[in-house]
């Protein structure tokens, strides 16, 4: 819960400091106060008159403002602060905190605070990738800022990659556990030292050498999931069906077709603390694949396909002994009693979680950016409300975080 909490916001320059307004609004409605800082920046983007509507506070720009100085100085903006909040984080704010820059209200705001600080970048996906602002993140990690994002996608400038600035609720949702005391403070890599294998996407069974059977799974929940682990510390090998999304930053990508080629590199990534197995694996596979493509007979009728049943991924991998993740997470996808289908499921397969959402007709999971889900696990079900699909990825990283964060205390 993060009400009466008090947050300095920072926002600096960059097409995401759009999100920044509605970031306002969703602390405000639960109960947090937010006092913000412009930079020069960022008042390219949002106006000070907009951000002070929705945060119902002054907005602070100018480092040498005799008149805010007076009455409220840079050291005051930082002490009555909960916590600091910089999103968008851009590359030049970055690069002044990681080597101690005091040169604007923000940067001197940043350098002079003793309270937890959460950066959210969102910059050109040239510009994250690199060398010398992978270095200044590391630094800040280091020194440890928590950081959240940035996710993988079609960016403001036209290009595709990470670079994205994470949703408001995401943010939300890491600012609830730093305030919580959760393992999002152990200075936001709760999993370092863990290794994960996730899957994501579709798998494609041959039928000759042009056709397949598929099914519609983009990728983006398995991919979201990978880079969300990634964030919280995890070394992440991704095993990836055909998709059109970028790598995420920070993870091991290995791209395969067939289910029979995804369960080979599952298990060639073990040994794993974490199995997500969030991909839509064809059940079917066609028994032999024609070496040549198939031609119409003119007879009229379709060839016929002797369909056999493909390995079970989930399964195997619940089901290993010795070599059996700590935690083995599964998907399951219904168009009917979800929630049902799902206690059954996880049961079936012998995984630890389930992540059940509905996939039916109408719903837009498939291919679309939203997912409702359901989290069955041995104690009970969760029943979480319609996110984006990274905002569903950051809270089951959390939640992974704090099953093993239980496992230490108990220990």
């Amino acid at each position: 819960m993060i009400t009466g909490k008090r947050i300095l916001l920072i926002i600096s320059g960059g097409i995401a400091a759009y999100k920044s307004l509605a970031l306002i609004r969703r602390l405000k409605e639960r109960g947090a106060s937010v006092r913000c800082v412009l930079t020069s920046g960022g008042a390219q983007f949002v106006t000070p008159l907009s951000v002070a509507a929705l945060s119902e506070d002054a907005v602070y720009q100018d480092l040498f403002s005799l008149k805010d100085e007076s009455e409220m100085g840079h050291i005051r903006l930082s002490r009555e602060a909960d916590l600091l909040v910089v999103a968008p984080a851009s590359a030049d704010l970055m690069a002044k905190m990681a080597n101690g820059h005091a040169n604007d209200l923000a940067s001197t705001i940043l350098l002079a605070t003793d309270k937890p600080v959460l950066i959210a970048p969102a910059m050109n996906t040239r510009m994250w990738d690199h060398p010398a602002t992978q270095r200044n993140f590391q630094t800040l990690i280091g020194d440890g800022l928590h950081a959240i994002g940035p996710g993988a996608g079609d960016l403001a400038c036209g290009e595709v990659g990470s670079g994205r600035m994470s949703e408001p609720l995401e943010i939300v949702a890491a600012i609830e556990g730093i305030l919580s005391g959760g393992p999002d403070t152990l200075h936001g890599r709760p999993l370092q030292g863990r290794r994960a294998i996730v899957t994501s996407g579709p798998t494609y069974e041959a039928i000759d050498p042009v056709r397949y059977l598929a099914n519609r799974s983009s990728g983006k929940q398995g991919h979201a999931i990978a880079a969300a682990l990634a964030d919280l510390g995890a070394e992440v090998v991704l095993v990836a069906g055909p998709n059109n999304l970028a790598d995420p930053t920070g993870v091991t990508v290995r791209d395969i077709e067939s289910a029979a080629q995804m369960l080979a590199a599952c298990e060639s990534a073990l040994p794993a603390d974490i199995a997500v197995c969030a991909a839509a694996v064809a059940d079917w596979r066609v028994a032999g694949e024609a070496e040549q493509k198939m031609k119409k007979d003119g007879s009229g009728q379709p060839p016929a396909l002797n369909l056999v049943e493909n390995p079970d991924i989930l399964a195997t991998l619940s089901k290993l002994n010795g070599t059996r993740p700590g935690l083995v997470v599964g998907f399951s996808a219904e168009t009917e009693t979800v929630v049902e289908h799902a206690r059954a499921k996880r049961a079936r397969k012998g995984c630890d979680w389930i992540v059940a959402n509905d996939v039916g007709a109408g719903t837009g999971v498939m291919g679309g950016d939203q997912n409702t889900v359901h989290l069955i696990t041995a104690d009970g079900e969760e029943n979480w409300p319609t996110m984006a699909k990274d905002a569903v990825a950051t809270a089951l990283a959390r939640r992974i975080a704090e099953f093993f964060d239980a496992d230490f205390d108990a220990d």
